[in-house]
């Protein structure tokens, strides 16, 4: 059985902090925004609507208690639909959309929900704890850093200098800037209050005015936490064949901080033509990789060779990529790692210009993705995220 998706919507993405837009937004209403505004669009009888899956990174606070049966109560569905969070990490999304794919196509579901949510001005990146990063019994045998000590790790084993991470995420602001101005952003809506008035109307991290001397002057973020806590030196012991780290890595070539929410509607062929529903495209094939977690941000190449692999494909069979913008050297590396060109990759910026709201990025990736194939009428797609603790995730997409 095939999995069809029938739309993939989200929210205009606001700054991450006490000054962003949507910080008075909560994130249960964002969630339950994308599920109004889907239900309206497609003017869909909710009632068979079975689940929500969504990818939710900090599960606590306004986040916690399971946010996406939370924001199934707040949607006006029903309360027949059942809501479940995930943590994949920054591949929440993606890993939502793609388990309601292998929902439908084992036959146990026929129309789900699926996507993510992050308000990362109301709940702190981090703030939910655990054992990966603070627990020396876990991470001193895994020889575990944080993950801009991994990026910068990537760009030094690699070779890619500041110059090359600055023009990088110079391009991605003027790729997002040209969309922008020409409205290629399809499947994105204003935010609003509980009056119904617009909070924010446009991606709100995206600077037009971004220049390579600007980027220039900006300090390395992790040069002093590499150093002075010492994650260097735990680094090189697993990599002794460099001898310092170079840290490329600052706030203006790494992802943006920012709240969003992105929901997909899945389902089988029979779900769709009861609602009367044509779709964007289907799941082609959907791939997990892990990876050593000193270096832990590679995993997108080796995630997306094992799903081109089962799709029986190579990857000059993909038309579009989109590949998550963590830092800079992430998707350098996948470029350099695959040859896959960069006019091929992001086409519309990625998250160093737009903003990584980490649980719903990767459904937000499929939106971006099936609006530019349309747009460009091109056939295949492939989303790929890299994930903290050395993962990679992939999917696999054909417009319908």
């Amino acid at each position: 059985m095939e999995a069809y998706i029938y739309d993939a919507i989200r929210t205009v993405r606001g700054k991450g902090n006490k000054k962003g837009a949507m910080i008075s937004q909560t994130p249960t209403s964002l969630a339950a925004q994308c599920l109004k505004e889907l239900a309206s669009k497609h003017e869909l009888d909710t009632t068979q609507v079975e689940d929500v899956i969504m990818g939710c990174v900090t599960q606590v606070m306004d986040q916690g208690a399971n946010i996406a049966k939370t924001a199934a109560q707040q949607s006006g569905y029903g309360d027949h639909l059942c809501g479940v969070t995930l943590n994949r990490f920054c591949g929440s999304g993606l890993e939502a959309v793609n388990q309601a794919a292998a929902y439908v196509k084992s036959g146990f579901s026929q129309l789900l929900v699926a996507g993510g949510v992050e308000s990362m001005s109301r709940v702190k990146m981090g703030s939910d704890g655990g054992a990966l990063m603070l627990d020396p019994s876990v991470g001193l045998p895994g020889h575990i850093v944080p993950q801009g000590i991994s990026a910068d790790l990537i760009a030094t084993k690699y070779g890619f200098s500041r110059k090359d991470a600055d023009e990088f995420a110079y391009q991605s602001q003027m790729r997002a800037v040209a969309a922008e101005k020409e409205g290629r952003f399809t499947s994105r809506f204003n935010v609003k209050d509980v009056a119904g008035n617009v909070v924010l109307a446009t991606d709100e991290n995206i600077r037009p005015t971004t220049t390579m001397e600007g980027l220039g002057g900006l300090n390395p973020s992790f040069e002093m936490m590499g150093q002075m806590a010492g994650f260097d030196a735990v680094a090189i012991d697993k990599y002794p064949e460099i001898e310092a780290i170079n840290h490329i890595h600052h706030p203006g070539n790494s992802s943006a901080i920012v709240d969003g929410a992105a929901i997909a509607l899945v389902g089988s062929k029979a779900a769709g033509d009861a609602q009367g529903l044509k779709p964007r495209a289907k799941v082609v094939s959907v791939a997990v990789y892990g990876t050593d977690p000193t270096i832990m941000l590679v995993g997108p190449a080796p995630a997306s060779r094992k799903a081109l692999k089962q799709a029986g494909m190579v990857h000059q069979d993909i038309d579009l990529y989109e590949v998550n913008e963590a830092f800079a050297a992430v998707p350098m590396r996948f470029m350099q790692d695959l040859g896959v060109p960069h006019d091929k990759i992001n086409v519309n910026g990625g998250a160093i210009a737009l903003g990584h709201p980490l649980g719903a990025t990767g459904c937000m990736l499929m939106g971006t993705l099936i609006d530019e194939l349309e747009r460009q009428d091109k056939s295949t797609g492939l989303i790929t995220l890299c994930i903290g603790g050395g993962m990679g995730i992939a999917t696999i997409i054909e417009r319908v």
